[in-house]
C-alpha cells in the first residue's frame, strides 16, 4: 500500500480542481498511481455527466475575450445548474481560461475538440462535472471580427458584449466599450435596420397597424403611420439608431463620429445568462 501523502493530495488537486477529499480517495484507490487516480475522477466526472445529462444549466459566466492586435474576438458561456457555482472563482476562471482558447477557433465544435492541458475541451468539462457535481457545458459561442474590436463583461459575468468599429483611431478602445456597453444594456436585435429580417418588419407593421385601428384611424392613413412607427421601432431596436446611454442626445452612430468623423460601428455580438 501506497503512502498518500499531503503533497501527492495537494498535486492530483491542481492537475484536476477536485476537491481534496476526492483527490486522497483517488489516490488511495489507485494506490498512488497519479495517472490511474487522474483517470479514476474523470470517469467519476463522466458518471455525473450522464446522470445529470436532463439537468437545467442556465446559470454560469458570460465571458468576452479580444485578441492582442484587437482585430477579433468571442464571447461565450460557461454554464452551469445553480448561480453558486456561476459565481464561483474557479469556475469563472475556467470559463476565463476557454474564452481565451476560443480567440483559436471559429466554433463552439473546434474549442470542444481542441487540447486543454492534455485533453480535449469537452473531456475537461466532463471532469470538472464530477469535480463540482452540476452538469457543466459551453452554451453560447459567437465571433466578432473588425478593424478594431473591445469588449465589455458586465458585473456578475451574466452579460458579455463584442463591438467592431470600422476603424483603429485614437480613442477607438474606449468606444468600442461604449459600444459593447450600450449593447449589453440595451440589447438590440440588429445592428441597423438591414439587420431586422422580413418577418419582424412585417409583424411590427401589422401591430402598428391594428393599434390605428383600433384608435379609429382611417385606414387610408395606416400605411403612412405604420411606417412611422416602424422608424420607431428601429431606433429603439437597432444599435446604431439607439440613443447612446451616456449621452441621449446623441445616437450611438453620432456618438462614434464625435471621435473620429469617419468611424462607423460595423457588428456586435451579445451573449446573455438567465
Amino acid at each position: 500500500m501506497a503512502t498518500i501523502t499531503a503533497a501527492d493530495v495537494n498535486k492530483l488537486r491542481t492537475i484536476t480542481g477536485a476537491g481534496m477529499m476526492d483527490c486522497k480517495k483517488a489516490l488511495v484507490e489507485a494506490d498512488g498511481d497519479f495517472d490511474l487516480a487522474i483517470e479514476n475522477l474523470r470517469k467519476k466526472g463522466q458518471k455525473v455527466a450522464a446522470n445529470r445529462s436532463d439537468r437545467e444549466s442556465t446559470e454560469g459566466a458570460a465571458i468576452a475575450a479580444v485578441n492582442a492586435d484587437k482585430t477579433a474576438g468571442v464571447v461565450i458561456t460557461l454554464n452551469c445548474e445553480t448561480d453558486f457555482v456561476g459565481k464561483n472563482e474557479g469556475f469563472v476562471k475556467l470559463a476565463t481560461d476557454l474564452a481565451n482558447q476560443a480567440l483559436n477557433f471559429t466554433t463552439k465544435e473546434e474549442l470542444l475538440a481542441s487540447d486543454f492541458g492534455g485533453i480535449t475541451v469537452a473531456e475537461k468539462l466532463i471532469e470538472q462535472t464530477g469535480v463540482i457535481g452540476e452538469k457543466i457545458e459551453i452554451g453560447s459561442f459567437e465571433r466578432l471580427e473588425g478593424a478594431f474590436v473591445g469588449s465589455y463583461i458586465h458585473a456578475g459575468n451574466k452579460i458579455a458584449t463584442l463591438a467592431a468599429l470600422s476603424a483603429n483611431v485614437a480613442g477607438a478602445e474606449e468606444a468600442a466599450r461604449n459600444v459593447a456597453m450600450q449593447a449589453a444594456a440595451m440589447n438590440p436585435i440588429a445592428l441597423d435596420e438591414a439587420g431586422v429580417d422580413a418577418a419582424t418588419i412585417e409583424k411590427e407593421i401589422e401591430i402598428a397597424k391594428d393599434q390605428l385601428r383600433a384608435e379609429g384611424k382611417p385606414e387610408a392613413m395606416l400605411d403612412n403611420i405604420a411606417k412611422g412607427k416602424l422608424n420607431r421601432f428601429f431606433k429603439d431596436n437597432t444599435l446604431v439608431n439607439q440613443d447612446f446611454i451616456k449621452d441621449g442626445s446623441m445616437s450611438v452612430a453620432a456618438y462614434v463620429k464625435t471621435v473620429d468623423g469617419g468611424l462607423t460601428v460595423t457588428g456586435f455580438r451579445r451573449v446573455a445568462l438567465g
